[in-house]
């Protein structure tokens, strides 16, 4: 191994833009077994991070080292040589290397390559600022980076084309009928993570599973090409919309490999941006994914770092309730409510729903129960393939459970049946009856929709977006019945 100082690369850090400075240089790849058993993590989840540092260690040959060790300072104090390192992703790593650095085990810390904007270019963006909208940030974004852009103006003559991208599901359909996503095939490093996991016996929630993500270099160029070429143009118009049969819809899937690193950013977004240039994918659907890697992605790596860590003990609405049994061991084989359960078992099966089910299913359900935020988070972060700690805070502490007051979302994502009933297929064939909100067979979205705001009215009094809700409220004469039936409410 060269006499240069090795290069320390974390599992989220496995793509060729964290080695571009570094071509010659030793790296080092280290599986901590703390680390690994540290949580209840999902066990698809475990299985992506150590298939993607052996893969990385394959590839690299004789210039990787992989260590093993119960803890990363052991690992490297039995490896004997101090190592460069980029910034690492979390909070709490980043107080685990400034430690190492101070006991001679780091010697630097870079930069990290892994976002279109580095936080520096951020904080001077950002400013004195105590809210943050993120529409603003994303033009910001659009302008720096010229991307859907016609000189000064956006392409379209509109910065967003949300409106078009809400289409509910087709009706008479169990499936969207788009060209399916693409799939990595597994190979030995997979068949040897998944015996070693067993042997080891580390807790972990979900079932085991085929690898569904790219978690190679060269599977999510695949996976990315697969998306732009044959899924973009089906994107934008059900983006959010949910069919039970159809558990990726026309969604990218790339979240896993930009999660890890695999991919850059703007090399997603300018694949996107191109097949509209040069390939007429729609506009809408391609707005619909920009926006999402490029405004919202980088905007929630970036709040991570601003708002800190104490942003997780924010709960604006005092929810203390525990996550149920059920819901924390993925066990939703009783549950009546035909969302709910299957968001679960999608969870359960694959560590991932999309977008839709985690926001107005499962953090909707969340919030009208009560859930404590905190916890909640840390599902997120456990219980899916590409849950981090710094993806979750902002969409869960702040968007889904609207636990900060208002810092990220400018009102609570709340909806009752008859939103759910729009954009899903599932009520059709549910116990529970969308429109209802009192009895036996009244839905827990509708019932807890109304339930909910009965609680909190005083506090969502001076929140402008919640007038008409509040309004319709007051007109209800039977909302007493109906916060005291959902008291004891289930979704079973």
């Amino acid at each position: 191994m060269s006499q240069e100082t090795p290069l320390l690369l974390f599992g989220d850090q496995l793509g060729p833009h964290f080695r571009a400075a570094h071509a010659d240089r030793p790296v080092v790849l280290i599986e901590s077994l703390a680390a690994l058993r540290r949580r209840p993590f999902h066990r698809q989840k475990l299985h992506l991070v150590l298939s993607g540092l052996r893969h990385l260690a394959a590839e690299l040959g004789d210039q990787a080292a992989v260590l093993r060790g119960e803890t990363y300072r052991k690992a490297l104090q039995e490896f004997g040589r101090p190592v460069l390192v980029h910034e690492p992703s979390s909070h709490g790593a980043a107080r685990l290397v400034e430690r190492l650095r101070a006991e001679g085990l780091v010697e630097e810390i870079l930069p990290t390559p892994a976002f279109a904007l580095s936080r520096t270019e951020f904080a001077e963006w950002a400013g004195t600022r105590e809210r943050f909208l993120m529409e603003d940030f994303y033009r910001e974004q659009r302008r720096r980076f010229d991307v859907l852009m016609d000189g000064d103006e956006p392409v379209g003559g509109r910065w967003n084309f949300d409106a078009d991208n809400r289409e509910p599901p087709p009706s008479g359909t169990a499936r969207l009928g788009v060209a399916r996503p693409w799939l990595p095939d597994e190979d030995d490093v997979d068949a040897q993570v998944r015996r070693d996991l067993d042997e080891w016996g580390f807790p972990t929630v979900g079932a085991d599973g085929p690898r569904r993500f790219a978690i190679t270099r060269t599977e999510a160029l695949r996976a990315l090409r697969h998306f732009v070429s044959e899924r973009l143009a089906s994107f934008g118009p059900y983006e959010d919309a949910v069919l039970a049969k159809d558990w990726a819809m026309a969604h990218s899937l790339l979240s896993v490999p930009l999660n890890h690193g695999l991919l850059h950013p703007l090399e997603a977004v300018r694949a996107a941006e191109s097949a509209h240039r040069d390939g007429g994918r729609p506009l809408a659907g391609v707005e619909g994914f920009v926006r999402q890697v490029l405004g919202w992605r980088e905007y929630v790596w970036q709040l991570y770092w601003r708002l800190g860590p104490d942003y997780l003990d924010r709960n604006a609405f005092g929810a203390a309730e525990p996550l149920p049994g059920w819901w924390t061991a993925l066990r939703p084989g009783q549950i009546r409510a035909a969302c709910v359960r299957t968001a679960l078992e999608s969870v359960r099966d694959r560590g991932w729903v999309h977008h839709i089910q985690r926001l107005m299913v499962l953090g909707n359900h969340a919030l009208q129960r009560g859930y404590d935020p905190r916890a909640l988070n840390d599902w997120f972060a456990t219980a899916f393939v590409d849950g981090t700690p710094w993806v979750m805070p902002v969409n869960v502490i702040g968007m889904s459970q609207h636990a900060d007051g208002g810092i990220v979302a400018t009102k609570p994502y709340l909806s009752g049946g008859a939103y759910l009933n729009k954009m899903t297929d599932h009520c059709r064939d549910c116990w529970f009856d969308p429109r209802r909100r009192r009895g036996e067979r009244a839905c827990p979205f509708t019932a807890g929709y109304w339930a909910w705001l009965s609680r909190h009215e005083k506090p969502l009094r001076a929140n402008h977006r919640m007038a008409r809700s509040l309004h319709s409220l007051r007109n209800l004469g039977d909302i007493a019945e109906v916060v005291r039936q959902e008291a004891d409410r289930q979704v079973f």
